[in-house]
């Protein structure tokens, strides 16, 4: 059975005593978190925060590359002045190159030019290393004029195995 037929009687089950609906639009803590969308992260409790109070922005890796349109928005019309880059050990990101995850797809595609040409044009953002990786986003974030000046910048690796954060930049 597809997990779907799972989501009416969940949220039966989830509203049945919720309580949030008078939560505000910007995020109470002006923040956003920037993390991976694996399945072991849940960056609510794992850093302690509630629902209404930092914007999540989830992808393939924690790329804030990827997370930039979200990021100016959350900033110019929500009001926040604080992004946590996240990456977490064991990543799926680590594991491939631009050139095997494209080989993979096109070679899965039987020549379909279509699919070769639109791989082709997407940078999976894949990195060899979790420090260095966010470095990067926190540098790409710090050197980009669409962040606001001002904006508070931390960079952060969540261990998988232990649960506990460690603080990089």
């Amino acid at each position: 059975m597809s997990s779907h037929h799972e989501f009416i009687p969940s949220n039966e089950v989830y509203a049945s005593s919720f309580e949030k609906g008078g939560l505000t639009l910007p995020p109470k803590k002006q923040l956003i978190v920037v993390t991976c969308m694996d399945a072991r992260i849940e960056p609510l409790s794992q850093i302690g925060i509630e629902l209404g109070e930092a914007h999540i922005i989830r992808n393939a890796g924690g790329s804030a590359q990827e997370a930039l349109r979200s990021i100016v928005i959350s900033q110019r019309l929500l009001g926040t002045n604080q992004v946590a880059v996240f990456r977490h050990t064991d990543c799926g990101m680590l594991t491939f190159t631009n050139e095997q995850i494209r080989d993979k797809i096109v070679s899965a595609a039987s020549g379909d030019a279509a699919v070769a040409q639109a791989v082709n044009a997407i940078d999976f953002l894949p990195f060899p290393t979790l420090e260095e990786s966010v470095k990067a986003d926190v540098q790409f974030l710090k050197e980009n004029p669409l962040v606001l000046e001002g904006t508070t910048l931390t960079g952060w690796i969540y261990n998988v195995h232990t649960g506990k954060v460690k603080q990089i930049v």
